[in-house]
């Protein structure tokens, strides 16, 4: 049986959750985000949302992999979120679908 993983929504991430509902300025919200990760973690998170948009077009990973640099294993990450997740990056793809 698998074991089950701790409860992540706490005060603190709520706390988190509000800041980036609230902040609408995108140099605000971009010097959050370096504060908070180093940019390798920044370049890595944005790479997935280019991944979901990759797959959400139909590309096939070998595609995929040359435009963004994504491994293999991210790539079937991401498609499993996409068919499997929370639908966080359906909402993200939803949002850059409207600009």
């Amino acid at each position: 049986m698998a074991e089950k993983q701790p409860d992540i929504r706490t005060a603190e991430v709520d706390d988190l959750l509000k800041v980036l509902a609230t902040l609408q300025d995108e140099d605000a919200i971009f010097a959050l985000l370096e504060d908070l990760f180093t940019i390798r973690e920044i370049r890595e998170t944005s790479q997935r949302l280019a991944v979901a948009r990759l797959l959400s077009a139909g590309k096939p990973y070998t595609a995929i992999e040359q435009a963004t640099g994504a491994s293999a294993t991210t790539i079937a990450r991401v498609s499993k979120c996409l068919s499997y997740g929370a639908g966080g990056y359906a909402k993200a793809l939803e949002v850059l679908g409207e600009e």
